[in-house]
């Protein structure tokens, strides 16, 4: 059986073709995402794995008509088409936990940047200039932190923001009270959260009932000048409904780690193509909007990319794979994961 791992550095393909030794594999690794213009390299695998740069659409998977196994190296799985490999009997299984505290951790560093102008005055010293104009920030203490979405990462976000002092207030669909008496944080619905919160943190998947969650709507209805921030998934927000609170001054600030549409910033030779639709050209243009705004702090969609963070994500993958080779398949979110 023949597998292939796109989105590959080379420490991983040592330490994947160590752990895949035993079993009778034929592995291939690629640096790039899985495209249209790398499927070529994958046209004869049965196992897939991919990280979230590789988009797998209906389109792309009727012509790998040999695979039969998708390991992403991911939590979330919206690059990939769930219901086109159901058709195809595609099995596909996610890294369910793997970075928890590595997510919460780079969503304080985000909330600390905009809080004490931490990347003004970076700038500012690097230059010469040692001046205190322009850089005063607030206390995280007393303040209160809305938690949109109180699942894993979210309870080691509310237990960082119990450190600093903080208010929590979490919306989540599904409510555990023990933890909420242990911890401290009430739940509340969408619109109090947003109308009480002086920093809305997001930590949602993104599906179709949570898309553009933060449309104006939802800014309307922010206490103005609050801070946001989102280390889950870019198509939480509205892009353009954010540089129009951004302007209007009802967001006073964002940290993103991650943004609609971010694989066009990635690879921005994609702008070029004739076929480019309209809706993804605007929302490229209103990204590069966010990155010269000085109240926003982007990051390339690292909150996951720790040293201890990566090696859990390759252990599980290989769990993954081997799960599926001795037909015991683990962390599924599609098909039912044996071999033909």
């Amino acid at each position: 059986m023949r597998a292939v791992f796109f989105e590959t550095a080379p420490w991983e393909r040592r330490y994947l073709t160590r752990a895949l030794s035993p079993h009778r594999l034929s592995v291939r690794f690629v640096a790039e995402p899985l495209t249209e213009e790398t499927r070529r390299l994958a046209a004869h695998a049965e196992i897939l794995s991919v990280f979230i740069y590789s988009t797998l659409t209906a389109s792309l998977l009727r012509r790998l008509p040999r695979a039969r196994f998708i390991a992403t190296r991911s939590t979330g799985f919206d690059h990939i088409d769930l219901a086109a490999c159901r058709k195809r009997r595609i099995a596909v299984s996610n890294i369910p936990s793997y970075g928890e505290n590595t997510v919460a951790e780079h969503t304080f560093a985000l909330i600390l940047a905009l809080s004490r102008n931490i990347h003004k005055a970076y700038v500012k010293t690097i230059k010469g200039d040692f001046s205190l104009e322009g850089l005063q920030g607030f206390d995280l203490k007393g303040k209160t932190l809305g938690v949109v979405g109180g699942g894993h990462i979210g309870l080691h976000v509310i237990k960082m923001a119990k450190g600093f002092g903080m208010e929590v207030l979490v919306h989540d669909v599904r409510r555990n009270v023990f933890l909420s008496e242990v911890l401290d944080f009430r739940y509340v619905p969408l619109e109090a959260l947003l109308r009480r919160s002086d920093i809305i943190s997001l930590h949602l998947p993104h599906l179709p009932s949570t898309h553009h969650l933060m449309d104006r709507a939802a800014f309307r209805l922010m206490k103005r000048g609050a801070l946001l921030i989102n280390t889950a998934r870019g198509g939480l927000i509205d892009t353009d409904a954010l540089v129009w609170a951004l302007d209007e001054g009802i967001v006073g600030g964002a940290g993103l780690d991650v943004l609609e549409g971010e694989e066009l910033v990635k690879e921005e030779r994609q702008l070029l193509s004739k076929d480019f639709p309209k809706e993804k050209l605007a929302t490229a243009l209103r990204n590069h909007i966010l990155l010269h705004r000085e109240n926003v702090v982007i990051t390339p969609h690292i909150a996951f990319d720790s040293r201890e963070a990566l090696q859990r994500i390759l252990e599980t993958t290989v769990q993954n794979i081997t799960g599926f080779l001795s037909n015991a398949p683990v962390n599924l979110v599609a098909g039912a994961g044996r071999r033909a």
